[in-house]
């Protein structure tokens, strides 16, 4: 299975951005992405939404699919009381990492929804 890579996109960002000489604010008005998040992308922080990717894929001309990677997948179970390997540790805090991010989307979405009917 191939999962995004949080890494190469902040580096691929990151090295695009200065090879086209375009600060962290002029690379958010053009993809509509607020300049906070261009720094926590940068510093491996923030997943961008499909769309706000695909903007930035455009703009600074890259390939999505180049920031995949292949990872092996590993399944564990997560009980009171069980002891687990620091690999299915690691795999339980992504686990709960994508599903903060998941959080953090939707309460955002909310939040942006309820600005835009006053």
């Amino acid at each position: 299975m191939n999962i995004l890579s949080q890494d190469k996109l902040a580096k691929l960002v990151n090295e695009l951005r200065n090879s086209n000489k375009l600060t962290q604010e002029e690379l958010g008005k053009l993809t509509n992405i607020n300049r906070s998040m261009i720094v926590r992308l940068e510093k491996g922080d923030y997943i961008p939404s499909i769309t706000q990717l695909e903007k930035l894929a455009e703009v600074l001309n890259f390939d999505i699919g180049s920031l995949f990677i292949e990872n092996k997948p590993s399944y564990s179970t997560a009980f009171r009381k069980t002891k687990h390997t620091k690999e299915e540790q690691e795999d339980i805090d992504y686990l709960f990492d994508m599903m903060f991010a998941a959080k953090h989307q939707i309460l955002l979405r909310r939040a942006l929804s309820d600005e835009q009917e006053y």
